[in-house]
């Protein structure tokens, strides 16, 4: 039986590293990638809860985070696939759609 404590240290370092990429990063796709690296943590803690309190409302709290996870990922990697069609990059700093 391994303990809670682990399940949310490597929650926090996933989280972390997650954070980290989203903020640092500028392509688009990585950026992408560690916002699913988020989700991953979220979803490490609900199980480990759901487990410590031997309930399944995390695991079911679980599944909806996957599906809007692959959800994200689908819209996500359209949204980049038209916007390298449009601009040629995946650079965010380079993407000025908005601005007139």
């Amino acid at each position: 039986m391994i303990p809670t404590e682990y399940y949310i240290y490597l929650s926090t370092a996933l989280f972390a590293v997650g954070v980290v990429g989203v903020l640092t990063r500028r392509n688009i796709l990585i950026i992408l990638m560690s916002i699913e690296l988020i989700l991953n943590a979220v979803n490490i803690n609900l199980m480990a809860f759901s487990q410590y309190f031997k309930s399944v409302d995390g695991q079911v709290f679980a599944i909806f985070v996957i599906t809007d996870a692959a959800a994200e990922a689908a819209v996500g990697l359209g949204l980049i696939i038209a916007l390298f069609r449009n601009k040629e990059t995946v650079n965010a700093d380079e993407i000025d759609l908005l601005k007139w």
